[in-house]
């Protein structure tokens, strides 16, 4: 197969990695564009659920514009990856019965895991999160059912790391 398993090196420790994890991502422009978002805001490492669109798939490699040679991209049991984790670390949702993301604590480390585009987050994997968070809207209802999922991992990616700056 042309996807890259998952090395047992991969645990993030809870006070400093940030893993992007994306549970069932059908379309290959949103994969490819999460992939290229990932590169710009630092992160190394993207663990998919087996049912993610094949990282390799020509439309995906294209919307990476390149970035697929900088970000590792993972293929696992996604929930069986979560239950690995070291006690601890922490392991966010973007959910729309979440807690505001401007308004929530956020962590240097952990993983922030994205759903799949009609679905969201798959049940099994909804039951290991620690963090529950959601992107609101600034809209008076009614407003969008929800966000697309690449430029939800966007603002995602962006708060987390407005807010958790390194010195």
């Amino acid at each position: 197969s042309s996807l890259i398993p998952l090395p047992s090196s991969l645990t993030p420790h809870p006070s400093s990695l940030l893993i992007l994890a994306l549970d069932g991502i059908q379309d290959p422009g949103n994969l490819g564009t999460i992939i290229r978002t990932a590169d710009w805001f630092g992160i190394t490492d993207i663990v998919c659920s087996r049912d993610t669109v094949d990282a390799y798939n020509p439309k995906v490699v294209q919307a990476t514009m390149g970035s697929l040679a900088r970000v590792r991209v993972h293929y696992t049991d996604l929930p069986a990856f979560l239950r690995s984790l070291p006690q601890g670390t922490p392991i966010y949702g973007t959910l729309l019965d979440g807690e505001d993301i401007y308004t929530e604590p956020l962590s240097e480390g952990g993983v922030i895991i994205m759903g799949n585009e009609g679905n969201g987050i798959s049940e099994e994997v909804r039951k290991l999160l620690t963090h529950k968070l959601l992107i609101p809207p600034h809209t008076p209802t009614p407003h969008p059912e929800s966000l697309n999922v690449s430029i939800a991992t966007a603002i995602t990616l962006s708060e987390f790391r407005r807010r958790v700056k390194k010195t």
